[in-house]
């Protein structure tokens, strides 16, 4: 393979994020936790699997980060997950550390790659990543729309009893309680979804996606959903890997853009070769600008916590 991605964090979501690469074929990937001998059980693991799900992806597992060097792309899933009555927020202490030693470490071997930041509070911790860093901010993105919208695609596919497939889903804002989905921009096979249910069943689907994540950590009891992340953290990775310009909801540093300045927010982003190729902004009601404020108001919380702590 002639693309490397590292991906930091050998627990679920990590572990299913190298996996959906390698057979995908996407790339190497390297797979880095802090306790011994796990990222190696685990990439040892699926290497074995290579010959029955016929790719050729070299898998390493390490507990230091030398052999990241040199990668096109680096996942950060590291970090406690959530447990029940956790918010994500609850995490910025403790994940906030972490992500910061994570990002030093990475940039000393990998000073072109592309960042895509899974860890909660997601929005939070894109800041602390792009501060740790240097890079560009077109460099450093975090996975929230992409698992959001595909939550909500879910939910529409569920209840009108369709394909996913012709299910597509605009989510934007910061990803968790504050997420604004667009109704109107959500459609089946080109449909908008106001045309085929009620108001009130929307305002359903879109309470369930904006607790999405609270849902499976309620059901699991002991972690936090795996599947769905780490599917969504390789549709972007894919996107740049093959150049594909994918317009995909992702959190972006926005210097201007929908009248905010240095906030990572969730919006339409083109992704490319080069991380973000652009921004792009859609005209929102007064009623989705209000909503996108209560969001970013959320995320500019986030920051002054942030900085409490000395980030």
């Amino acid at each position: 393979m002639d693309k490397k991605v590292t991906v930091i964090g050998a627990g679920n979501v990590g572990a299913t994020a190298a996996q959906r690469l390698c057979e995908k074929e996407l790339c190497d990937v390297v797979l880095i936790d802090i306790v011994e001998g796990v990222p190696q059980g685990k990439a040892l693991d699926l290497t074995e699997a290579a010959p029955v799900e016929k790719h050729d992806a070299k898998l390493t597992g390490s507990n230091d980060y030398a052999p990241s060097e040199g990668s096109d792309i680096v996942i950060i899933t590291a970090g406690i997950p959530r447990k029940p009555g956790m918010s994500r927020d609850d995490l910025i202490n403790t994940n906030a550390g972490i992500v910061k030693n994570v990002t030093e470490q990475v940039v000393k071997y990998s000073p072109n790659a592309t960042l895509i930041i899974v860890s909660n509070p997601l929005d939070a911790m894109c800041h602390v990543a792009y501060a740790a860093s240097g890079l560009p901010k077109n460099k450093v993105i975090g996975m929230a729309g992409v698992l959001d919208s595909a939550r909500f695609r879910a939910f529409i596919a569920m209840e009108l009893d369709v394909s996913v497939e012709n299910t597509h889903a605009f989510v934007l804002g910061g990803h968790g309680d504050t997420m604004v989905p667009l109704p109107r921009y959500s459609t089946v096979a080109g449909i908008p979804i106001t045309e085929l249910m009620s108001e009130e069943r929307i305002d359903a689907l879109v309470k369930r996606t904006a607790n999405g994540g609270a849902e499976i950590v309620s059901l699991l009891k002991t972690g936090s959903a795996y599947y769905a992340p780490a599917s969504s953290a390789v549709e972007m990775a894919e996107s740049i890997l093959k150049d594909k310009k994918k317009v995909l909801p992702c959190a972006a540093l926005l210097q201007g853009e929908y009248g905010y300045n240095d906030l990572f927010i969730g919006v339409p982003v083109k992704l490319g070769s080069d991380g973000i190729e652009d921004i792009i902004e859609i005209k929102l009601t007064d009623a989705e600008k209000t909503a996108l404020q209560k969001s970013a108001d959320s995320v500019e919380e986030l920051k002054k916590t942030l900085k409490g702590l000395g980030y």
